[in-house]
């Protein structure tokens, strides 16, 4: 008996070390298994869980609004009701078809030209396919089959149904069409646009009353771009794409790379496009839970989504539209004093800036087809043209500045002619012996061209009529060396997506053409141009960039009110022009005798003005062709002038092309007069508002 107890007593270790040993081995298993897990396919297993498990999508924010200088909006959202789609990880055809034939029931899709005029063959085709699929696969043999991948395979049996088949759908069926052309758009878990801009109120309750029927539907509000002052500077503004066009694609990568969807929508010109990163905004991101299969069970909101910044321009909006109305008045009035000699006008363009600063401060581009007038301030940017006797101010410091002339020094106004060249003269045969402030004040071309013969190296005085003038073509590159550091002949630097240089002539052996050049009638410039050069005489030699914006503002909290300025725009000085202030100053004074002694070519318009303008007229030469035949010789008439002439303020440019030839109608000192008179009535008028609140 004793010794089975300790028989019975040795064998109890033995059995519990076994299942020790058991559990020992079970336990080994699982860390190697979890080894495995986590080492060798932990990477592959994390991607497929975030792969199916969690997505985040980015969901539009309205565009940042677009202020004038007193803060009145001139870019706006107007809010609309908005249909979209977002379809979960794995929707196929089939379900969108389905989608689509079950959103029929609640919005319309009838209008033609909108919807159903741009349904294409392929989208009919491959809505029959849908319907009738086992039919259509059968044209398609298991032979053929097997040489063709899937996508050759479809796109096979597509090309198999007939124009018979897809003729007969119902108005139904194609708004269906529609419906699901526009599904088709979307990206998973990417908000598409089904319909927005033409959802009435009816189709958005119902919508929204059936969301529960309609997966991935659903009934929102949008926004379109709205503009309260109507077309004014809508060319400068700019535009944004649809949804339907989304993103660039010439510039598909760039976006893409910076967070965008393709359907978002961007600023394709003006200053939509050139503050596009600014006017964005933040997208609001959430994050969707899926299962495997696709089936959305959650969401959160991981980021809050934010409206773009504001911008303030520089732009008056009150002066703005003042300065449109005069010079469209003008133009009419330009075209309708000589019918026949002004044919060809069809332009008056002008820009207002503050040439301290270089704020613009209005800028206006009036265009006609026939007798309908539009707006088109991006010709102020876009379109150059010969800009006559205003450049003449760059064409005296020059001749100071590399000393070819000498302050004060005397010409006789007679004209001049080199061989092989049509006598050059004046537009005056009294102008008479003049120094190189008075040239200005008479405008004197025949002054400005012992300037430009000077500068090639021919330095007889008076010239020999009828001799060949000594030439060194290096002149040509000097005297526009002179010129560009006004901004003549390069970029401004202006805050715009596009602006053209203007039309650089060649720079032939030939001694006329540089006399040409030095009156106005050889390069071409554009009106923008043209004001920043007035500019930087008017500031004394420096020359600031152009500039549209005066602030970015952070996104006002209340909606109403500004936000906080988040950037101001200050003073970009590009360059003071290399010419002693003692020479500037003279030219200055030139432009004030322009306008304010008698016998100066501005004198009749301006001296009884009590602002004290200053600047310089011009007229240029311009021919009018068609399919390189000309029509007609015109002029271009242009003006330039700042005030006061103390402490110039604002400072402007204008240029009428292709007016009538020697016309009566000076529509260049016209817009000149109104647009001056304008501007200091709306300061006077101000200034005595300010003084009664303070009062």
């Amino acid at each position: 008996m004793g010794n089975k107890k300790k028989k019975k007593k040795t064998q109890l270790p033995f059995r519990i070390n076994i299942l020790f040993f058991v559990v020992f081995l079970m336990f080994t298993v699982l860390i190697l298994q979890l080894g495995v897990v986590q080492i060798l396919n932990g990477e592959a297993f994390q991607e497929e869980i975030d792969r199916t498990v969690k997505d985040t999508t980015k969901i539009p924010v309205p565009r940042g609004k677009i202020y004038d200088s007193n803060h009145n909006v001139i870019v706006d959202n107007k809010p609309l009701y908005s249909i979209t789609y977002t379809p979960a990880k794995g929707t196929q055809a089939e379900d969108r078809l389905e989608v689509a034939e079950k959103l029929s029931k609640y919005i319309s899709m009838d209008d033609e030209k909108k919807y159903l005029d741009k349904l294409t063959e392929r989208n009919k085709k491959e809505y029959w396919y849908l319907k009738n699929k086992e039919e259509a696969d059968n044209r398609l043999s298991e032979k053929e089959a097997a040489d063709l991948d899937n996508a050759e395979q479809y796109n096979t049996i597509l090309d198999r149904i007939t124009k018979d088949e897809i003729s007969g759908f119902s108005k139904q069926e194609l708004e269906v069409i529609a419906i699901k052309k526009e599904l088709d758009k979307a990206y998973s878990l990417t908000p598409q646009i089904v319909k927005n801009d033409d959802v009435t109120a009816e189709e958005y309750a119902k919508v929204s009353e059936h969301l529960d029927v309609l997966p991935g539907v659903n009934a929102t509000t949008d926004w379109n771009r709205d503009f309260p002052f109507g077309e004014t500077i809508n060319s400068l503004l700019g535009t944004i794409t649809t949804q339907e066009q989304g993103i660039l694609a010439e510039k598909e990568q760039y976006y893409l790379t910076r967070g965008y969807s393709r359907n978002d929508r961007v600023g394709k010109s003006g200053l939509e496009e050139y503050y596009e990163d600014v006017l964005r905004g933040t997208k609001e991101q959430i994050q969707y839970t899926t299962t495997k299969s696709g089936e959305v069970v959650g969401t959160e909101t991981v980021v809050e989504g934010s409206r773009g910044k504001d911008l303030v321009l520089s732009i008056d909006m009150e002066f703005q539209e003042e300065v449109d109305k005069i010079v469209r008045e003008e133009l009419k009035a330009a075209v309708q004093s000589h019918p026949y000699d002004n044919k060809y006008l069809k332009d008056a363009l002008a820009v207002v800036m503050n040439p301290q600063t270089g704020e613009l401060l209005a800028v206006s581009g009036q265009t006609r087809d026939g007798n309908e007038y539009s707006n088109a301030a991006y010709k102020t940017l876009y379109d150059a043209h010969r800009p006559g006797s205003i450049v003449k101010g760059a064409t005296v410091l020059a001749g100071l500045e590399s000393g070819v002339i000498s302050p004060g020094q005397r010409f006789n106004d007679s004209p001049i002619k080199i061989s092989g060249t049509p006598k050059k003269g004046s537009y005056s045969s009294s102008i008479g012996v003049v120094d190189d402030q008075d040239a200005l004040k008479r405008s004197s071309n025949v002054y400005m061209f012992y300037i430009a013969l000077k500068m090639g190296g021919e330095n007889r005085y008076p010239f020999p009529n009828g001799n060949k003038a000594s030439f060194n073509t290096e002149a040509w590159q000097k005297m526009r060396n002179y010129f560009q550091q006004f901004g003549l002949g390069v970029k401004t630097g202006i805050d715009f997506p596009y602006e053209s240089v203007g039309f650089e002539g060649d720079s032939m052996n030939r001694a006329g053409l540089l006399m040409d050049f030095a009156i106005g009638q050889y390069d071409t410039y554009t009106t923008m141009q043209l004001a920043q050069y007035v500019s930087t005489i008017a500031n004394d030699g420096y020359r600031v960039r152009p500039h549209f914006l005066k602030e970015i503002r952070e996104p006002s909290k209340s909606g109403k009110d500004l936000g906080s300025i988040y950037r101001s725009e200050n003073t970009d000085i590009l360059n003071r022009v290399q010419m002693d202030q003692s020479y500037i100053d003279r030219v200055q004074e030139g432009f004030r005798r322009v306008f304010q002694e008698p016998g100066g070519t501005g004198y009749g318009y301006y001296h009884s003005k009590d602002y004290n303008a200053v600047g310089k007229t011009g007229t240029a030469q311009n021919e009018v062709y068609k399919d390189g035949k000309k029509l007609a010789e015109t002029e271009n008439l242009s003006l330039v002038g700042y005030a006061p002439y103390d402490e110039p303020e604002m400072a402007f440019a204008i240029i009428a092309p292709d007016t009538g030839k020697g016309t009566s109608y000076k529509i260049n000192h016209m817009i000149g007069t109104r647009i001056l008179d304008a501007y200091f009535d709306l300061k006077e008028e101000r200034d005595k508002e300010k003084n009664e609140e303070k009062e």
